[in-house]
């Protein structure tokens, strides 16, 4: 009888922690979003936002974000979408609000010259420093000198015994 008690006792407990689990997990469930309203404004919509960087994660593009800041942006580029603008013009709306790091791949021009050829410029650099310390190794390795005529009757003697 005691182990009647004891089984119902851990069955109790156990439903009292899914119960607990369930509820937690509703607590964390993020209100679902609307379906589109326009399936041809939310393609045009993925399509730039991948092109654009979530200021918030910096390493997620806007299309994959579930920051609250990206869905802002989101909301605005939709509307700039159905006022008619065009994809370049909806890029430029969000660089002169953010500047060039809204963008995955900013524009060649003097402010993001490092970002562009930095990487290869330091490339460069790395491997002219490299060869520069192997010249310097090269030029300072021991030159294997001739042994005067004493020093070579010396190491004969040594080397018979």
């Amino acid at each position: 009888m005691n182990w009647i008690r004891s089984l119902s006792f851990m069955f109790c407990k156990s439903a009292l922690c899914v119960s607990w689990v369930l509820s937690c997990a509703l607590t964390w469930a993020m209100e679902a979003q609307p379906l589109a309203e326009d399936p041809v404004v939310e393609a045009r919509l993925v399509e730039i936002a991948q092109e654009l960087r979530c200021l918030v994660c910096q390493n997620e593009s806007l299309a994959s974000s579930r920051a609250e800041l990206a869905e802002d942006l989101r909301k605005e580029v939709r509307v700039l979408i159905k006022k008619g603008n065009s994809d370049e013009e909806i890029k430029a709306f969000l660089v002169s609000r953010y500047g060039d790091f809204v963008l995955y791949r900013p524009q060649v021009k003097p402010l993001t010259w490092g970002l562009w050829f930095g990487p290869a410029l330091a490339l460069l650099l790395a491997l002219w420093f490299l060869i520069g310390h192997i010249r310097q190794r090269l030029n300072q390795a021991p030159v294997s000198k001739r042994l005067s005529a004493e020093e070579q009757e010396r190491l004969n003697k040594i080397l018979k015994d």
